[in-house]
């Protein structure tokens, strides 16, 4: 199959998935209980008011009527309109959208550094301290809640040591202008080394909390296929012929074992962002894990909707691009 075809074949099939994920989320998103309306004018106000605010929002309209009016704004891009905020769903999205990225990007990058240099090295000290540190270590976040670790962390570097803020973005008193919603790159963009620093005081907690618990995963999948690999033939030639063990290991072991490990990197960048929202919530991250939270409590079914489908696009986006890289690097995947 060439790589257009199979390019072809894995968008046609994530368009079922993404309507089967849609039919799933409006369906049981109405059996919540509570009335949003009645969440959304606090309880204060009298039953006609509520009857003729459901009437304006359509929520009187038979279920079904309701399901194909929203599937037809998806096709317009439009997620719904707020009923605690009267605002399109997809701009209060994309406003925080950037946060969330940010910090996704970053904590992304702190599991990809550990997992990778940790995973390999432990793989080729297999038993020795270094593996059974990395291996425990490993359990250790993978069973650790990350709202638990936060707070730990919160506790011991924010409140006790005093190194690191403990929540939002940046301080109030920090000027700066926002160009993509990037802070680190906005103020690097601009030379504002004074928003930078301030920029990545915050993010550090946050950042390094949720990497950390994610590195466990890329540690144990590293360390694993590594193993196999330096276990393969061309890898006992290149010790034969007298190579050091470190360019084995880096030039030829470690880049052999990455390949399948890039699929789960690549979903696992993904579902950093839907993995967020309880960093976000322990770290007042103002980012669109935060924004569904407060939804969720206010009864907003449509920004409810709006967030977990623009998460479930987001993911199939990435798992799209991610089997495209598989199939560019190992032709075999497309057969």
């Amino acid at each position: 199959m060439s790589l257009r075809n199979y390019i072809i074949v894995r968008i046609l099939l994530a368009i079922p998935m993404l309507f089967v994920l849609l039919v799933v989320i409006f369906f049981v998103i109405r059996i919540i209980p509570g009335d949003p309306v009645a969440a959304m004018l606090g309880g204060r106000a009298s039953q006609e008011v509520i009857e003729a605010r459901r009437a304006e929002l359509g929520l009187n309209d038979p279920i079904l009527v309701q399901f194909f009016k929203y599937v037809g704004g998806l096709f317009k891009g439009d997620l719904g309109t707020s009923t605690m905020t009267g605002r399109p769903v997809l701009d209060e999205i994309l406003e925080r959208f950037p946060a969330t990225l940010e910090l996704t990007i970053f904590a992304f990058i702190v599991a990809v550094i550990i997992g990778i240099f940790w995973g390999s090295k432990a793989a080729q000290k297999r038993d020795k301290p270094v593996d059974i540190v990395a291996r425990g270590f490993s359990m250790l976040m993978y069973a650790v809640p990350v709202f638990w670790f936060g707070l730990m962390m919160q506790f011991i570097f924010g409140m006790q040591l005093k190194w690191l803020p403990i929540a939002g973005r940046i301080g109030a008193t920090v000027q700066f202008e926002k160009i993509t919603g990037l802070f680190l790159l906005d103020s690097l963009l601009r030379w504002n080394w004074t928003a930078f620093w301030d920029a990545l005081q915050h993010l550090l907690l946050p950042g390094i909390t949720l990497g950390l618990v994610i590195s466990s995963i890329f540690l144990r999948m590293v360390r694993n296929n590594t193993i196999l690999t330096l276990t393969s033939d061309y890898v006992k030639s290149a010790k034969a012929r007298g190579i050091p063990e470190n360019k084995i290991l880096y030039r030829h072991a470690l880049r052999n074992a990455l390949v399948p490990i890039l699929t789960v990197m690549g979903l696992q960048l993904a579902l950093l962002m839907a993995g967020a929202v309880l960093t976000e919530t322990t770290f007042s991250w103002p980012g669109i894990g935060s924004y569904l939270i407060m939804k969720i409590r206010y009864r907003d079914f449509p920004a409810i909707q709006g967030t977990i489908v623009f998460f479930a696009i987001f993911v199939i986006i990435i798992n799209i691009i991610v089997e495209i890289i598989n199939a560019l690097i190992d032709p075999r995947v497309r057969y």
